[in-house]
């Protein structure tokens, strides 16, 4: 996918972004690579142009510009800005993007948007990361030396005059990358949607403290091999990384923000809100990180959104299903259902005790008398279990109290009856009231 990256620069050595453009740089130190006589090696293919010099070399007219109208003479004047567009590396294979196409769609692209800048247009075939993306290095002057039509990007008047600086504004950027990508759309390149975000942001500095990490981190896996130890890691994260993870794991089993919240404390990390905007504390920070610089996983809406589906699965676990009524398919089926419901055996209530000294005299054998006295024991002791759970001590008293309820059930059944008499005679007064 082709990208667009910014770079402001406040190094009034204009020669140095030209050096870097047409010669080798370490991507870590950024200092130029030697040779071993000490002198600059040139990159090996590249096309560099410049426009609005001349014919003069790129840094003198940016210096002779900014002494006639007296600009970016102060150290902490912003001297260049830096574009970037790294085209996406299946273009070269897929869509047949070469260096010099690259080259003129650079060219087209810095005389449609920055108009009236001296400017440097170089492409490289290949990145620092060696994945074969060609990308378009734009390198303007800050100072326009002419007057330039307003264009959809600019705000005030000042951006169009004559020795006025330029702006990358927030409304700039949106510009230039929704110009990005219809320029991919126009030329049949890949693109992403570079207006919405990410779900992980990497800023620049992420990225190239990744890859410092990575590197010494490899040095030191190279040595501890050396004498035979096995490697503790093999991938570096960095802090916003491992932070990432801490979120996305409290956001899979939280279901509301206060478990999310606690969820983080446990870790450490402290949520915070203000103006509508979450931001993340960890313990070894001061200022916390916001989530814009984390990605659109990490902002308020869509925590939320994550929280809701979450407490709407654990909703819809919890849910208990009654269980089908399943009917026979047949009447002979039913009957047999009902037959086996009838025969079954119930091991709840007290049974009969075996008479040991009858079963003796049938013929019964000593196992079975064994078996019989187990079963009088247990039977002996469940009755006594059910008097006590009655609150009776002995039968003598259950029987008592069975024939106490039954006279009282005799009495109160007398009692029903005659008040069934009277509802009678009531009901026959009404009918014949009705009927009057």
């Amino acid at each position: 996918m082709a990208t667009f990256k910014h770079i402001s620069s406040k190094n009034a050595d204009y020669g140095a972004a030209e050096q870097y453009l047409t010669f080798e740089h370490d991507e870590f130190t950024m200092k130029p690579t030697l040779d071993g006589n000490g002198r600059l090696l040139p990159r090996g293919d590249y096309r560099i142009s410049s426009l609005n010099c001349g014919g003069e070399d790129f840094a003198i007219e940016c210096m002779r510009s900014n002494l006639k109208y007296g600009k970016n003479q102060k150290r902490e004047d912003v001297k260049s800005h830096h574009y970037i567009i790294s085209f996406d590396p299946r273009d070269a294979p897929d869509n047949g993007l070469t260096v010099d196409r690259a080259q003129a769609l650079g060219e087209e692209f810095c005389k449609s948007h920055f108009p009236g800048h001296q400017a440097l247009v170089c492409t490289h075939p290949d990145g620092h990361n060696h994945s074969g993306n060609i990308h378009v290095h734009i390198v303007i002057n800050s100072l326009r030396i002419a007057e330039v039509p307003l264009l959809p990007y600019m705000e005030r008047p000042a951006d169009t005059r004559e020795g006025c600086k330029h702006r990358c504004t927030d409304a700039a950027m949106e510009y230039f990358k929704a110009e990005v990508m219809e320029m991919c759309h126009r030329e049949n390149l890949y693109q992403i949607d570079l207006l919405n975000g990410s779900k992980n942001r990497i800023t620049e500095r992420e990225y190239w403290a990744k890859r410092k990490g990575q590197a010494a981190l490899d040095k030191e896996n190279v040595s501890q091999a050396a004498t035979g130890e096995p490697p503790k890691q093999t991938k570096f994260e960095t802090d916003k990384e491992k932070l990432r993870q801490t979120i996305r794991k409290a956001l899979a089993a939280a279901a509301t923000f206060d478990d999310f919240s606690s969820l983080l404390l446990r870790e450490g990390v402290t949520v915070k809100e203000s103006r509508g905007r979450l931001s993340y504390l960890t313990p070894d920070r001061t200022k916390p990180i916001t989530a814009r610089k984390l990605g659109d996983d990490f902002d308020r809406a869509a925590v939320l959104e994550a929280l809701t589906i979450n407490a709407q699965n654990a909703a819809r676990a919890a849910e208990t299903h009654l269980p089908k009524q399943e009917y026979p398919r047949s009447i002979k089926d039913r009957l047999q259902r009902n037959k086996a419901a009838i025969n079954a055996p119930k091991n709840d209530g007290v049974q009969r005790m075996v008479d040991r000294e009858a079963k003796r005299a049938e013929g019964k054998g000593i196992g079975y008398d064994r078996w019989a006295a187990v079963h009088n024991l247990k039977q002996m002791a469940a009755t006594m279990s059910i008097y006590e759970e009655s609150g009776f001590t002995s039968p003598e008293e259950l029987e008592a109290a069975l024939a106490a309820a039954s006279t009282e059930l005799h009495e109160t059944t007398g009692k029903l009856k005659a008040v069934e008499s009277t509802l009678r005679e009531k009901k026959d007064l009404q009918k014949q009231l009705l009927a009057y």
